[in-house]
């Protein structure tokens, strides 16, 4: 028999879906076109006809609990074919921004990253924070000198020091060097704990979301598993890696079928400037090998080759959202995250390039705006739509768990 369900409808969350996108979300006459034309939707329980009926209704419980907003791409095939123009597409992308802000703690960050009117403080706070250590770093460097020695100076042995800048022989021309203008040791005073607050933020809301497409996935039969057995979802988790990099589920698509490459670049650009970030604190801090490196060194092209393919495939989405126009609605949400992406990696190739042409004070600027990009995109990681980076991936390793078909 199957189980009663008390439809308890949610006013405010249907308007939450219209400010994040998904406003046409009652066009939606359930002629399930959508669910038809969908080719990466699995044939048991098909999406998004059964979630556009939930959200019209206002039914939070259900969409946001639902690990099939997550298995949606938004490759457009769905949203093309709808007779009524009820984009199911635009209106699952706004699902999934309610679904992250949902696990996401504390709320108010992923309010605000949403919000047009919070940009000013969202850009703001990191801004100052960065002038604030550029000012000691230039102004008080004999000060922090003396502080760091008389704090560290016999740890390791005395191996520390306040200043990462490289040595210059006398007589020498001076070398332009980033962590003269913000020291290194503030950088990574910044991010470190930035970094381990967005794990432990992304920790608990995975806890949480776990369970939750789990308990919807035994609700609806879309599963054969009656319990979560952790190391067969890794296992699952492990065996979806290779769909996930090459991207076979954006190829299915049809109408968007050319988004495909960009995300890809982008996601690899990510990938090698995670690694040229690890290899260079590890030859910082191991070695004492302080940068900037010579443009032949290996970590220095995979760095220009991962910046070059970030800007190139931000850009391409930029201009796929503005040549498609109404075709593919692009809400605050979208362009926030696109113009943070390009922004990072344009700052961080225009960084080096006016280092390598001698412009001091241009170069300490754009390496200014380039911190302000980084702490944008990974403070909000958990809160922005980046978030589908790690959501997505788990929803889809689950169903890889589950049996999904």
């Amino acid at each position: 028999m199957t189980e009663k369900y008390l439809a308890q409808p949610d006013l405010d969350f249907i308007a939450q879906l219209r400010e994040l996108g998904g406003e046409t979300l009652k066009k939606c006459y359930q002629c399930a076109t959508c669910s038809v034309a969908c080719p990466i939707a699995p044939e048991d329980s098909p999406f998004p006809r059964k979630e556009m009926i939930a959200a019209s209704w206002g039914l939070k419980d259900r969409l946001i609990k639902n690990g099939d907003i997550w298995l949606c791409h938004q490759c457009g095939d769905c949203t093309d074919l709808c007779p009524r123009g009820a984009a199911p597409g635009d209106v699952l992308s706004a699902v999934r921004s309610a679904a992250i802000t949902e696990y996401a703690t504390p709320k108010v960050f992923a309010n605000a990253v949403n919000d047009p009117k919070k940009l000013p403080f969202v850009i703001g706070i990191p801004a100052l924070w960065f002038a604030l250590l550029a000012f000691i770093t230039t102004q008080m460097g004999g000060t922090m000198e003396k502080i760091f020695h008389a704090v560290f100076g016999d740890f390791l042995g005395g191996r520390l020091h306040w200043s990462h800048s490289p040595e210059v022989a006398e007589g020498a021309e001076k070398i332009i060097a980033h962590a003269d203008f913000v020291s290194t040791w503030f950088v990574d005073l910044t991010f470190v704990p930035t970094a381990i607050f967005v794990t432990v933020v992304f920790f608990l809301g995975l806890k949480n979301f776990l369970n939750d497409i789990h308990e919807n996935a035994v609700l609806e039969g879309k599963t054969d598993k009656t319990t979560l057995d952790y190391k067969a979802f890794f296992q699952a988790l492990v065996r979806i890696i290779p769909t996930v990099l090459k991207h076979d589920k954006f190829n299915e698509c049809e109408a968007n079928k050319d988004r495909a490459t960009p995300h890809m670049m982008v996601l690899y650009s990510f990938i090698g400037l995670f690694i040229v970030t690890a290899v260079c604190g590890i030859m910082l801090y191991v070695f004492k090998n302080a940068g900037p490196y010579p443009q032949w060194n290996p970590i220095k092209w995979l760095a220009n080759i991962a910046g070059v393919a970030l800007v190139i495939g931000s850009g391409m989405m930029i201009k796929s959202r503005l040549d498609k126009g109404k075709n593919q609605l692009t809400a605050y949400k979208d362009w926030f995250i696109l113009g943070v992406v390009f922004a990072l990696g344009l700052t961080g190739m225009l960084s080096e390039m006016t280092r390598l042409a001698k412009m001091e004070y241009i170069t300490y600027f754009m390496y200014y705006l380039h911190l302000i990009s980084i702490f944008l995109l990974f403070f909000f990681l958990p809160y922005s739509k980046m978030a589908h980076l790690v959501y997505r991936l788990t929803a889809m390793a689950y169903a890889e768990y589950g049996n999904r078909k």
